[in-house]
């Protein structure tokens, strides 16, 4: 009924958003080296529980999208990049500003490389929380696309609104004519989040909205960034949180050693990856590698919290760690990180580390909630636990990511 009740809002107020552009000429886009930020929220309490459950709604919305199975089938840095400085949400989600219409507006956005919807609250919205809102009668640069739109989650969650274009400056570099999806109403979970709106960093064809082009490949079409690859680094709440995305290059200064090159499978518009095995590693760098699973397929997700697996991965990987399963997807393990092996994850022939302190996610009284989970889908999902540990090239054309271990 809400669905139905805004689609007729959202007609009726088409005709008022189609008067409110302007021809003036929108801003250039900057040449120099950019970053969007992430910083640190010491307030917000961490919930293993509510993290799968998003992940569950999440691509149950995405796989609606997708036809078939995903189980069937050196970069340098760039002198023209833009980059965001994040805040870290007690390591559950990591947002950042970014700037909409001219002048600018500013919203707190996900990046989210698991998805491709750029959406965030329209000042016509009633029920949009204490978000940020988008007025377009004070965007010179705003035009109408007289679309509606709808994102509906599996958990019944959604967010409804219509669509438009204008300016987004992200990092300093300002994308033009970017279609932007303006919520009209959001259910009471998107209500009550710390973000304005997400910012979708998959492949196009991954997009709710047909024919949309993703920021990242606006840029690549507009010549804004010399190279098609954007750069993340997460931080850690243990070491004062915060992290940055780099567009149009990469951060040396963020990871130590070379990067590892691994194929990417964005046939699904995911950032889909062969894992070749999940290993447990000892205190030294000479113990040996026990292996626990053979290979899957895992998509790498910068707005998944944990790392979720198939449930015949995670059963394996909890068996070693001792770790009891929960009724919620999520698993009880050891308080004490320091007596937890490090967890590695084989990728283009390289062993990446997850430390036995980030298996240790959440703790609930005596009790603590591990930093894997399971799901029940046909591929794994390499989420922020592992991202904060790694750091992590995208090249949006080739494509393939290059991983190498974060500086500390």
């Amino acid at each position: 009924m809400i669905i139905k009740l805004y689609y007729s809002i959202s007609l009726a107020i088409l005709a008022i958003l189609a008067g409110q552009h302007a021809d003036a000429a929108p801003a250039k886009s900057s040449t120099g080296f950019h970053t969007v930020t992430l910083t640190l929220n010491p307030q917000y309490q961490r919930n293993a529980t509510r993290a799968v459950s998003k992940v569950h709604s999440k691509y149950m919305s995405l796989l609606n999208l997708v036809q078939r199975d995903l189980d069937s089938r050196s970069t340098h840095p760039s002198k023209k990049t833009g980059d965001v400085i994040m805040t870290d949400y007690e390591d559950i989600e990591y947002f950042g500003t970014v700037n909409v219409g001219t002048p600018g507006q500013p919203f707190k956005l996900i990046f989210d490389t698991g998805s491709s919807d750029l959406w965030f609250p329209s000042n016509l919205c009633l029920l949009c929380g204490k978000h940020a809102r988008f007025n377009p009668s004070k965007s010179s640069t705003y035009s109408s696309g007289l679309l509606p739109w709808i994102i509906q989650y599996g958990d019944g969650s959604s967010a409804t609104g219509i669509i438009g274009k204008d300016n987004v400056d992200i990092g300093g570099i300002v994308v033009k004519d970017q279609t932007i999806q303006m919520a009209l109403h959001e259910s009471s979970s998107f209500q009550t989040g710390p973000n304005d709106g997400l910012l979708g960093l998959g492949f196009s064809s991954l997009a709710t909205v047909p024919g949309t082009i993703t920021p990242v490949d606006n840029m690549i079409k507009q010549k804004l960034i010399k190279d098609p690859i954007f750069g993340v680094y997460l931080g850690k709440q243990s070491a004062h949180g915060g992290g940055e995305y780099t567009f149009g290059g990469i951060n040396p200064a963020r990871y130590q050693g070379k990067l590892t090159t691994v194929p990417v499978d964005n046939s699904q518009g995911f950032w889909g990856v062969d894992v070749t095995s999940m290993v447990t590693l000892g205190n030294s760098s000479s113990s040996a590698k026990t292996p626990l699973t053979g290979s899957f397929h895992a998509i790498i997700d910068t707005g998944t919290t944990l790392v979720v697996l198939q449930k015949n991965i995670a059963t394996k990987v909890a068996a070693h760690y001792h770790a009891q399963e929960n009724s919620d997807g999520t698993y009880t393990i050891d308080c004490d990180g320091s007596k937890l092996d490090p967890l590695g994850i084989t990728l283009g022939g390289t062993v990446f580390e997850i430390p036995g302190e980030d298996l240790v996610f959440q703790k609930q009284g005596s009790k603590c909630i591990a930093g894997f989970a399971y799901g029940d889908f046909s591929f794994s999902i390499l989420g922020d636990v592992f991202i904060k540990n790694n750091y992590v090239a995208f090249n949006q054309k080739v494509p393939q990511v290059q991983i190498a271990p974060i500086r500390h």
